[in-house]
């Protein structure tokens, strides 16, 4: 976008209906049971590769090469699709339309919002195991040993973390390289969501898709965390100033060089203490705390998360818009 064609307006107003489209409608179930997500085509080719590869029998440097070229093959692929779907619709008079369709289905905000407010309606409705059944949709840990305070720190774990990964990194990419940056973005998340785990089975095929998404999201987490501090300055009872302070101060605690941007921002937004030791499939995390707020959480605390939340993505739309419109003022 902003790299193939910098003094064009047309892609920002793209984006900018895109968000407001994904915002408002999100992913309508119906459709998605109909034909097959972007994502989930993208998992099935994943799969494959995994299957045939990720061998335990074979070395691990076998294992690592193997994973380098499952990479190298999916984001070759998911660029190709991107890039044909760019020539497409730069062909067709509905071209705009499959554009902002395109990113509204790769953008996850309304979906973020209804999967982390389901763990808040969960928790006040059913209790502690309702909570951790609707938590088990948006996080990878085993949720079995998570009590209610648990519950609801890994929701907002969870929500902060994915406003980067699902929603600012997406934008980020499309800005500066179109669909196939946007394409090649998710295809990549996708990978490290299902192969790029710490565990015995993945530790060496999934090590490239993990770093190449600890590449891919240094800039984002960052400016994700930046405006979940702006979104707090507009959120009653919220802290600016504690995020940006906790940002700075504990984002290099996590595991992750760069979920603890958004994370601790998040924390400090909400007076919370959140991460902490957690249980995944396979693997126990001894982590350190991030923030130093309370750490029982409650389904109210998820509210206010989503407060936050809702106003980081109006300003992420509000800067698309006004960009948009300088850029068409200055023509």
């Amino acid at each position: 976008m902003l790299l193939a064609d910098p003094g064009s307006v047309a892609p920002l107003v793209h984006l900018f209906l895109a968000l407001l489209l994904d915002a408002a409608v999100g992913d309508p179930p119906l459709l998605w049971r109909l034909v097959p997500h972007p994502v989930v085509l993208c998992g099935r080719l994943i799969t494959f590769f995994d299957r045939r590869l990720n061998r335990p029998e074979r070395s691990e440097m076998a294992r690592r090469l193997r994973g380098c070229f499952t990479v190298l093959a999916v984001v070759l692929a998911a660029g190709a699709v991107g890039a044909v779907l760019a020539w497409i619709a730069g062909r067709l008079r509905a071209g705009p339309a499959i554009e902002v369709l395109a990113i509204a289905i790769l953008v996850s905000q309304r979906s973020l919002f209804d999967h982390v407010a389901a763990v808040a309606t969960a928790l006040d409705q059913g209790g502690t195991e309702a909570g951790r059944a609707a938590v088990a949709h948006i996080v990878g840990r085993s949720p079995e040993s998570l009590d209610e305070h648990g519950v609801a720190r890994a929701a907002i774990e969870s929500l902060a973390e994915n406003f980067s990964d699902g929603v600012a990194a997406p934008v980020f990419w499309t800005l500066l390289f179109g669909l196939p940056g946007l394409f090649v973005y998710k295809a990549v998340n996708t990978m490290d969501s299902m192969i790029g785990h710490r565990t015995p089975q993945y530790r060496a095929f999934g090590w490239a898709a993990a770093r190449l998404d600890d590449v891919l999201n240094l800039v984002p987490a960052r400016l994700a965390g930046l405006l979940v501090a702006a979104a707090a300055a507009v959120t009653p009872a919220a802290r600016p100033g504690s995020a940006l302070v906790t940002m700075v101060r504990d984002a290099g605690k996590h595991r992750s060089p760069n979920a603890g941007w958004p994370e601790a921002a998040m924390a400090g937004a909400l007076g919370l203490a959140l991460c902490g030791p957690r249980r995944y499939p396979g693997l126990v995390v001894d982590a350190p705390w991030i923030g130093q707020g309370r750490a029982r959480a409650d389904s109210g605390d998820i509210g206010r998360a989503l407060m936050v939340y809702v106003r980081a993505c109006a300003l992420l739309i509000g800067a698309i818009g006004l960009a948009a419109v300088i850029l068409w003022w200055r023509r």
